[in-house]
């Protein structure tokens, strides 16, 4: 792993992960609450819902391949809970497969939004699960980038 740059190591990795689950979280409420609106074009709800599920990939992916393997290392204990995420993961994937299916269609809203509800209780579920066995552990780490660990860099800041 890159050593990490001081801006980066100013909120532990644990906290990170927390400031990525809530910027999620946030995107996949804008898609929901787009569907259907007027005014809203399918075009641009499909581009930002397989944006969404791209982000979604990529920080799934790089948690796989990057903090779990170092917490497998460093903390063993750690490790039915880290098989029980990855499982997860497999599941979100399947459930994204089937979003970006539908966005591409541009399927009718009620039935993106029914997989959209889907994807986001079982998120819910596991971003809170994740955030009650990890953050501590991830806050240990004292090397790494949130990149490598978590997939995908901290969001900016919301400029609402």
């Amino acid at each position: 792993m890159h050593p990490s740059t001081p801006d980066e190591r100013l909120r532990a990795f644990g906290n990170q992960l927390i400031e990525i689950h809530l910027w999620l979280r946030e995107e996949l409420t804008r898609i929901r609450d787009g569907l259907g609106e007027p005014g809203v074009r399918p075009r641009d709800l499909r581009t930002h819902c397989l944006a969404f599920c791209a982000a979604l990939t990529r920080h799934h992916t790089g948690e796989d391949a990057g903090a779990f393997r170092v917490l497998a290392d460093r903390v063993p204990e750690l490790a039915p809970v880290l098989r029980e995420l990855e499982a997860d993961h497999h599941v979100v994937a399947g459930i994204l497969h089937r979003v970006e299916e539908l966005a591409e269609a541009a399927a009718p809203p009620a039935e993106v939004r029914a997989e959209l509800d889907t994807l986001a209780a079982l998120l819910e579920s596991h971003f809170v699960y994740e955030e009650k066995k990890l953050v501590d552990a991830l806050n240990a780490l004292t090397d790494g980038t949130t990149e490598g660990l978590l997939g995908v860099p901290v969001p900016p800041p919301d400029p609402e």
